[in-house]
């Protein structure tokens, strides 16, 4: 069963830096296995720590990220950043 991607408002700000650069379909790769399940490895996706906690992220490249929270009950996953979680 999918889950529902949600954007957050940075999220949907990030998706417009990423569109039209190399990292737009590797994106979109990741959000297609994220959409189907969320917590399937591989690729790896690390559990962050700090303000972060209960969230999870996937690597774009070596520099950006895919971080999401998954909210299981209602078979969502809220994507909060497509771009890099360090700013």
């Amino acid at each position: 069963m999918n889950y529902e991607l949600v954007y957050t408002r940075q999220a949907r700000k990030d998706a417009k830096k990423l569109k039209g650069t190399p990292l737009a379909t590797k994106a979109k790769e990741l959000l297609a296995l994220i959409e189907q399940n969320p917590l399937m490895s591989p690729p790896p996706f690390e559990a962050l720590t700090g303000d972060l906690k209960g969230a999870y992220s996937r690597r774009i490249n070596i520099q950006h990220r895919i971080v999401y929270e998954v909210l299981e009950a209602e078979k969502i996953v809220k994507i909060l950043r497509l771009w890099t979680h360090y700013e």
